[in-house]
């Protein structure tokens, strides 16, 4: 698995297109898929913040965070467009990050893309996540409804032992 950077260094195109996605309502969107206690999917909607190398979340206490600690499987899925079916997709492990200058960082960013000047209410019992990366799908299309999307599909151990 590589960091958010790692996948920039590597693939710079598909970083770009992933923070487009992720930024194409001029905040961070997506949804997040975990694993539930009894295997099955959880879907919520979340605001990603990419901040240096790393791409974060925030996350209220909730099922989906319960669910990241137990198994930091996750998938993040970028919203949909209003004129295309473009989208982009990162899976891999989450982790709970305790460093509170990392919080700080990230917490930073979240309330600068906002452009808010104060935190909301019990904004400090969020907990950061740092998410890496093992796998990445770009879709890119025309439109919706385009017969022939194209796929680009990255795998961070192929990259890996290309590399080697």
């Amino acid at each position: 698995m590589v960091s958010w950077g790692e996948l920039r260094e590597m693939r710079p195109d598909l970083e770009a297109a992933g923070r487009a996605r992720f930024y194409q309502f001029g905040v961070g969107l997506a949804f997040l898929a975990t694993v539930r206690p009894d295997g099955g999917p959880r879907l919520h909607p979340v605001c990603p913040v990419i901040d240096g190398d790393g791409l974060y979340a925030l996350l209220i206490p909730s099922p989906k965070r319960d669910d990241l600690h137990r198994d930091g499987r996750y998938a993040l899925h970028s919203f949909p467009a209003d004129d295309n079916e473009d989208a982009f997709s990162v899976t891999g492990s989450a982790a709970a990050v305790s460093d509170r200058s990392a919080w700080d960082s990230v917490a930073t960013r979240f309330l600068h893309e906002r452009e808010w000047t104060e935190p909301p209410d019990h904004f400090d019992t969020q907990e950061l996540f740092a998410f890496d990366i093992e796998t990445c799908l770009l879709t890119k299309t025309t439109g919706h409804g385009d017969p022939h999307p194209k796929h680009t599909v990255w795998l961070a151990a192929t990259e890996i032992a290309d590399a080697r």
